[in-house]
């Protein structure tokens, strides 16, 4: 399917809010195509990042070194804000800051006026609890070779220490990418 007819499906979603999953391993390009799809059909994009939990609760919980595994988000802000979404309105949400590897509450809005809202994350379709209550109108995965993430991952941390990069891309991201790959829901469109 192109991004065109995947955006001309999306279109077509009957509701007055429609919320679309786009899930995919980390560095898989959901960002880039969840921006792309949004700015096509006067969305709006809410990115799964900004439900990360705090770095002093993930050290507290022995889960600073696994950041982004499916364990260190907030799942139940995350379904709050789909259904405040659903109900329609203004929706404000926390949103993920990548420079300083924090989320900040309250950094964005989605207006009232918004129909489709396309959520991006890693674990928007997994396969196990709390992660698949999660409900979506419509949900697309982004399959990419391992290989091919592991290039974009390597560009992505360049700015770490090679052992530091290493360490935080076979010990965090691709584990993360391999879970998405075998341990998510089928989707509706695979990409």
């Amino acid at each position: 399917m192109t991004r065109q007819a995947l955006a001309a499906r999306i279109r077509s979603l009957p509701g007055a809010r429609v919320l679309v999953a786009l899930a995919g391993p980390p560095a898989s390009g959901k960002s880039t195509l969840a921006e792309t799809l949004a700015a096509e059909i006067g969305g709006a994009v809410l990115p799964m990042d900004g439900f990360h939990l705090d770095n002093r609760i993930l050290e507290a919980r022995g889960l600073l070194a696994r950041k982004g595994a499916p364990e260190t988000f907030d799942t139940g802000g995350l379904a709050r804000t789909l259904d405040a979404l659903r109900s329609g309105g203004e929706v404000i949400h926390p949103v993920f800051d990548r420079s300083r590897e924090i989320a900040i509450a309250g950094a964005g809005v989605i207006p009232a006026a918004i129909r489709v809202v396309i959520v991006e994350g890693n674990w928007l379709l997994l396969d196990r609890d709390p992660w698949r209550a999660l409900q979506w109108d419509l949900t697309v995965r982004l399959d990419v070779p391992e290989e091919v993430l592991r290039q974009r991952l390597t560009e992505r941390w360049s700015w770490m220490t090679p052992e530091a990069r290493a360490e935080k891309i076979e010990g965090n991201d691709l584990p993360n990418a391999r879970l998405v790959q075998t341990g998510s829901r089928p989707a509706d469109v695979i990409l």
